[in-house]
């Protein structure tokens, strides 16, 4: 008789994804789902929708769901949260919309310690709507609104989501992590394990910051995109853990 080894996570639903050939928001979808079953939390789930590539996830995620306007899912996820205390809400968040329209919402509800927990997908654009610059788009990095490459003297340098929030006195669990090989795989769901307890605890705000890929709008094969970021994206945004709940244990 044949022994299963591995099956799908009932945190998903049955709807196929709609994201592009190599997209890495499948492989996060489905660790957050893992992870939201495998604590058992799942029935008493709510998850925020962002605008953006992932502005359907409420069609994957087998739990509760409400849709935000632009940046917005943190002010909505603290709504949700003090009316209901009890259930576990999340927010799952694009560079553009978490990191240029919402970097208000992100950084008040930081600084509130709302005890809430944030996904934050980093790929240095803008996916959904045609591959124009973000606020994370790379010093240099071509996309269709800077054709010749991000210019640091007019745009600044890429801003650092896990950086700027650390320094947040509000922040609880702050970490950044990628899915570029199996091994950093398993140290993301580690992440987003230890995000959804520090919620669980009551220990207040947690976000984790993904590296992510858009091999159509960088032009690039699925694994040329995963090797990209790997020497590019991480060698700008470093991973690792910028806060943890120890730290203010102390």
């Amino acid at each position: 008789m044949s022994k299963v080894v591995f099956e799908k996570t009932k945190g998903l639903t049955n709807k196929e994804f709609s994201y592009c050939p190599g997209c890495t928001h499948g492989i996060i979808h489905r660790l957050v789902a893992e992870v939201l079953e495998e604590l058992d939390i799942l029935d008493r789930t709510i998850g925020i929708s962002p605008v953006g590539c992932s502005v359907t996830n409420y069609e994957f995620f087998n739990c509760d769901m409400q849709q935000a306007a632009h940046g917005r899912a943190p002010a909505v996820a603290t709504g949700i949260k003090r009316v209901r205390p009890d259930n576990i809400v999340f927010s799952y968040q694009g560079d553009g919309d978490l990191a240029s329209i919402g970097t208000a919402e992100i950084v008040h509800a930081a600084h509130r310690s709302e005890n809430i927990t944030v996904i934050f997908i980093n790929n240095g654009i803008y996916g959904m709507t045609g591959g124009q610059m973000a606020p994370t788009t790379l010093v240099g990095q071509k996309t269709t609104t800077s054709p010749y490459g991000r210019d640091e003297k007019h745009c600044g340098k890429p801003i650092k989501i896990s950086e700027l929030l650390s320094a947040v006195p509000g922040a609880t669990f702050i970490e950044r992590v990628s899915v570029h090989n199996p091994a950093h795989v398993r140290k993301a769901k580690k992440a987003i394990k230890k995000a959804f307890e520090v919620q669980i605890a009551g220990k207040g705000f947690s976000l984790v910051e993904f590296i992510s890929t858009c091999p159509v709008n960088w032009g690039m094969k699925p694994q040329d995109a995963l090797n990209w970021a790997e020497e590019n994206m991480i060698a700008y945004y470093p991973l690792g853990n910028f806060r943890t709940p120890e730290e203010d244990d102390k």
